[in-house]
C-alpha cells in the first residue's frame, strides 16, 4: 500500500457459538475476517469446545455465558466490539448487551435466539414446539435458571443497542419465517438474508458469511 494511502478500518469480532459447538466453528469465518485485516475472537463458553470442564458442572446460565462477559468487561473503555451470536448463543449476547450496551458497536444474531426485551429469554422456546425440541441436547439450556427466566432484559439497555438479524433462509432447523418472527420482536431490528444456507452458515457460506457481517459492521456500527 502506498504511504497516505487510505487503509480500511480494523474491526473487532467477537464470535459465540451455539450448543454443542465451540469456537472451533468459526474458523473459517474467522480466516477469512483475519485475513481482510480484522481482529478475531472466538469464544469457547463454559465447558465448550476446548475449555475444560463437564456442561453438568456448569451451575448457571451466567456461569456458562462468563467467558463472553470477561471478554466485553475487559475491552479498552474507548473500543467497541462486533458481537456475533449462532443459534443458542443469541441468548448470552443479549445477555452481553444488557449489561455493556455501551461496549457493542453491534450486535449481530446469525440464525439465533433473539429475546425480546422485558420478557424472559425462555419465551423464544416457547414460541416454537420444533426449536423446543432442538434444544434438548447433551448441552445444557438453563431453562429453569433464574436469570433466563427473570425480566433481565430491558429496552434502555438490550434494547437500545443496534442489532441484526441474519436469516438463514435454507435453515431446516429454525425456519426462515420464525427467524423473521424473532427480529420482529424488537424494534428497530435490521434484517438480513443469506440465501443458500442452512442453520450452519459458518460451514455451507463462510464467504458470504463473513462478506456479510463486514458489510453490516460498516453500516451499523
Amino acid at each position: 500500500m502506498e504511504e497516505g494511502a487510505e487503509r480500511q478500518v480494523q474491526h473487532h469480532f467477537v464470535l459465540l457459538h451455539g450448543v454443542c459447538h465451540g469456537a472451533w466453528c468459526w474458523y473459517k469465518v474467522a480466516t477469512i475476517l483475519e485475513f481482510a485485516g480484522h481482529r478475531v475472537t472466538a469464544l469457547d463458553m463454559a465447558a465448550c469446545g476446548a475449555r475444560p470442564g463437564r456442561a453438568e458442572d456448569v451451575a448457571s446460565f451466567e456461569e456458562y455465558s462468563r467467558p463472553l462477559l470477561d471478554v466485553v468487561a475487559a475491552l479498552p473503555p474507548e473500543e467497541k466490539a462486533v458481537l456475533v451470536s449462532h443459534s443458542f448463543g443469541g441468548q448470552s449476547l443479549a445477555l452481553a448487551m444488557e449489561r455493556f450496551r455501551d461496549k457493542v458497536a453491534v450486535a449481530v444474531f446469525v440464525s439465533a435466539a433473539m429475546p425480546a426485551a422485558g420478557k424472559p429469554m425462555t419465551f423464544v422456546f416457547e414460541q416454537d414446539l420444533t426449536l423446543a425440541r432442538a434444544m434438548v441436547r447433551p448441552s445444557r439450556q438453563f431453562l429453569n435458571d433464574a436469570v433466563m427466566k427473570g425480566n433481565v432484559l430491558t429496552a434502555e439497555r438490550y434494547g437500545a443497542v443496534r442489532r441484526v438479524y441474519v436469516v438463514s433462509e435454507d435453515d431446516a432447523s429454525w425456519s426462515a419465517e420464525f427467524q423473521r418472527r424473532m427480529a420482529s420482536w424488537n424494534p428497530g431490528t435490521v434484517v438480513k438474508a443469506l440465501q443458500g444456507a442452512d442453520h450452519m452458515p459458518m460451514f455451507s457460506k463462510p464467504r458470504e458469511l463473513a462478506e456479510l457481517l463486514v458489510e453490516i459492521t460498516e453500516e451499523h456500527s
